[in-house]
């Protein structure tokens, strides 16, 4: 009966191996420079550079915010953008939620993600004058076509 069972084990593992569709996801590393200002909304713009399978993409990012935004800023954030299908997914609309502040300097942080599931990940160092916590629509866009 022991020996069924180990058959079966076997059976199952192989099947699941098998069966299994590998992600073929990618993740991209991403720098970003923000200026930001507001009172209660804010708003925001700024570029940034994608790494993406050893190739730099830069982009251009703007953006509203709507909770508690007081003050101005501009943030250095890093980071990674995941579940890459292809470079075409990082551009778009974004969701995001962060927190942070600075006075003369400060970090900051947020988790960005989009309709395509691209979700990136930043932080960094703050300077200015500024308290956040808010629910922000992000864009960004490639500022060169690409293929």
């Amino acid at each position: 009966m022991g020996k069924y069972f180990l058959k079966l084990a076997l059976v199952m593992l192989l099947a699941s191996v098998v069966l299994t569709r590998p992600s073929h996801a990618v993740t991209g590393y991403v720098h970003v420079e923000f200026l930001k200002a507001g009172l209660i909304v804010g708003a925001g713009f700024g570029r940034g550079v994608l790494t993406y399978r050893g190739r730099d993409y830069r982009f251009k990012i703007s953006g509203l915010s709507l909770g508690l935004t007081a003050g101005t800023s501009t943030t250095r954030l890093d980071g990674r953008a995941s579940h890459l299908h292809q470079l075409s997914d990082f551009a778009g609309t974004y969701a995001a939620v962060g927190l942070g502040g600075a006075w003369v300097a400060g970090t900051g942080g947020v988790q960005l993600k989009n309709d395509k599931g691209v979700t990136i990940t930043l932080q960094g160092r703050r300077v200015g004058l500024e308290v956040a916590a808010n629910l922000s629509g992000i864009s960004i866009l490639f500022e060169q076509p690409v293929n």
